[in-house]
């Protein structure tokens, strides 16, 4: 069974018959909305907006239960419950098998984990425009996925001598474009239990009090009650300060709370790392710098940990490439991604299949990890193994590569980690040491990056509201390059080494790249916010009394597509400056004859 809301995932892989007779799974289906412009932060204006199941579907595309068919295999039941709307569920042939465990991994009683896979364009609804509005305030990481959507699995296998195969096994999965690892896994502890208990209507209930919920916007603290219990979260915001976690505070009124998640999306860094973690400064540079990675690891909990663990140890930096926390051999890019015709592709893949280990054994960084023990003895050193060594399944768990890092070894680190240990100090603190380290370390890198930028803006003074806003200069290598010798890293990092030859790799990697298109579209629209200022201190009835009727037109004509522009990019301009805009255009169509008035007051079709 799947339970959907109103948008589609896109087309993976060509489905089997025996599939696509299957109706399309639907409980919350929702008509297109119309929205008026402006941000949709407030709560009385979402409102007055939000269909029913437009909630739902600002958390979730769907719920879905695979099973396992002693015919089909891993199948996913579907059933359509309102013949009003197609709501076809596609990919079903990848969801199928990431939401399984491979055989060999022999995952008894209840395992947790997550994958990611593509989906296709989509037509767009305004009510993702609206949750792209409510978007705009979250962290580069915490971004709504626009080309993936996240499968986040709570599988239960069991012994059942009344079953044919002997087993039970089922999966519950949520699917979502929301990166909100440790909300979905902690929401999925919930609601499995008691779907393996009581079956379908349980999760019908679910979906009703999910499309109860406030939509999740950044910033806000939201009771999420669901199946007889109440969830506190805070979503972050990107205006908050790295490394700092908003804990949300009980009260006294929070005493129907019962749980209260002080994350929504880490994972923990240091149980993660822990069978590796003399290598992590060398991992952070292969993430940083985008290479092709592979964590082989003996389950999917532990691959899908690993991975994320990997994909975060650059924050505050976004990871722009491709990242699968679980990979199957049936999945549809499993063709592009081992091919041996040309370069591993940038991406960091989570496996668990022995197959893999031949499969990628050209892949030039492998990460080979064991099971993940609480740190209960020391891990041993390990060196840097050779790739040709990773033969055979029987290989031991290490960092395969002949990656030569950039930057000397923090032993120091390394030091406080091992002291930790051997004191018991509790995993959270050895937590937060380690996620303070990763972000100290790639503060020291981006803000010498981040200072070179924003010279290229221009001064504000050149910006001059009769002419178009000034353009960004250009980014060039050489003149950042030279801004390293007197306040590059050297001034934030004890770390010594060649930073330079780091920088040098990163400008051409596929995370510079994301990175500085976002600052661009930054500072562009910051541009274009400084100039409508401009326009708006500008005593406009004055200016018009020069101008010809035509030209008057033209002019009112530029200050609605600047209007527009405002609205529809949500550009950064002082409170105040729209409506006074809008009083400038409302004045000087005044001025205009009667026949003209009545066409400039018509609203523009899009």
């Amino acid at each position: 069974m799947a339970l959907q809301g109103p948008e589609e995932l896109g087309e993976q892989v060509e489905e089997p018959e025996d599939l696509d007779d299957q109706d399309a799974s639907s409980i919350s289906p929702a008509e297109e909305i119309t929205l008026p412009p402006g941000p949709g932060g407030d709560e009385e204006t979402e409102e007055a907006v939000l269909l029913p199941w437009d909630r739902f579907s600002a958390w979730l595309h769907c719920i879905c239960v695979v099973g396992f068919d002693l015919e089909l295999g891993q199948a996913v039941e579907v059933r359509q419950n309102d013949p009003a709307r197609s709501c076809k569920l596609t990919g079903k042939t990848s969801i199928c098998y990431l939401s399984f465990p491979d055989s060999n991994s022999g995952c008894l009683g209840d395992t947790q984990f997550c994958f990611r896979f593509r989906q296709g364009s989509n037509k767009k609804s305004s009510l993702c425009s609206f949750l792209e509005t409510s978007d705009r305030d979250a962290p580069p990481c915490l971004k709504r996925e626009q080309g993936h959507y996240y499968g986040y699995v709570y599988f239960r296998q069991v012994r059942d001598k009344s079953l044919k195969r002997g087993y039970f096994q089922k999966s519950l999965v949520l699917i979502s474009k929301l990166p909100y690892v440790t909300f979905f896994h902690s929401l999925l502890k919930i609601m499995a239990p008691e779907y393996f208990e009581k079956q379908e209507p349980c999760l019908e209930a679910a979906c009703n009090d999910i499309d109860r919920w406030p939509t999740p916007h950044p910033g806000r603290i939201l009771t999420l009650p669901t199946m007889g219990v109440v969830i506190k979260v805070r979503i972050p915001t990107c205006y908050d300060k790295p490394g700092t976690s908003q804990l949300v505070q009980s009260a006294q009124s929070d005493s129907l709370v019962s749980i209260v998640l002080p994350t929504i999306h880490e994972v923990d860094l240091f149980r993660c790392f822990y069978p590796v973690f003399f290598h992590i400064q060398m991992l952070w540079e292969l993430v940083l710098l985008g290479e092709a990675l592979v964590v082989m690891a003996p389950s999917p909990a532990e691959s899908s940990d690993t991975v994320l663990a990997l994909v975060s140890c650059i924050s505050p930096l976004r990871y722009c490439s491709d990242f699968r926390p679980y990979f199957t051999i049936h999945d549809s890019e499993f063709k592009e991604y081992t091919t041996r015709t040309q370069a591993p592709p940038s991406v960091i893949l989570g496996v668990t299949n022995p197959f893999f280990a031949k499969t990628l054994q050209h892949w030039p960084h492998i990460i080979r990890i064991g099971d993940m023990k609480q740190a209960g003895e020391m891990a041993k050193q390990m060196k840097v193994k050779k790739l040709k060594n990773l033969k055979t399944l029987d290989s031991k768990p290490g960092v395969y590569t002949a990656y030569k890092p950039y930057l000397n070894k923090d032993e120091e680190i390394i030091k406080q980690l091992q002291k930790g240990v051997q004191q018991k100090r509790p995993s959270a603190a050895q937590n937060a040491i380690l996620r303070r380290y990763f972000l100290e370390l790639t503060q020291s890198f981006i803000i010498p990056l981040e200072r070179y930028v924003a010279s290229l803006m221009p001064l504000q003074k050149s910006i001059s509201p009769w002419k178009s806003p000034p353009q960004l200069r250009p980014f060039i290598q050489q003149d950042f390059m030279k801004t390293l010798e007197k306040a590059g890293p050297q001034l934030t990092s004890r770390l010594k080494g060649d930073w330079i030859g780091l920088y040098r790799h990163f400008l051409k990697s596929p995370n510079f790249d994301g990175w500085f298109r976002s600052r661009r579209r930054e500072m562009t629209q910051k541009l274009e916010a400084l100039h409508l200022e401009a326009l708006c201190e500008e005593d406009l009835q004055q200016r018009i009394q020069r101008h010809t009727e035509v030209e008057t037109v033209d002019l009112v004509l530029k200050l609605k597509d600047k209007l527009s522009q405002a609205e529809r990019e949500q550009l950064p301009v002082r409170p105040g400056t729209l409506p006074k805009l809008r009083a400038h255009i409302q004045s000087i169509i005044q001025t205009l004859p009667d026949d003209l008035q009545g066409i400039l007051h018509k609203p523009s079709t899009p």
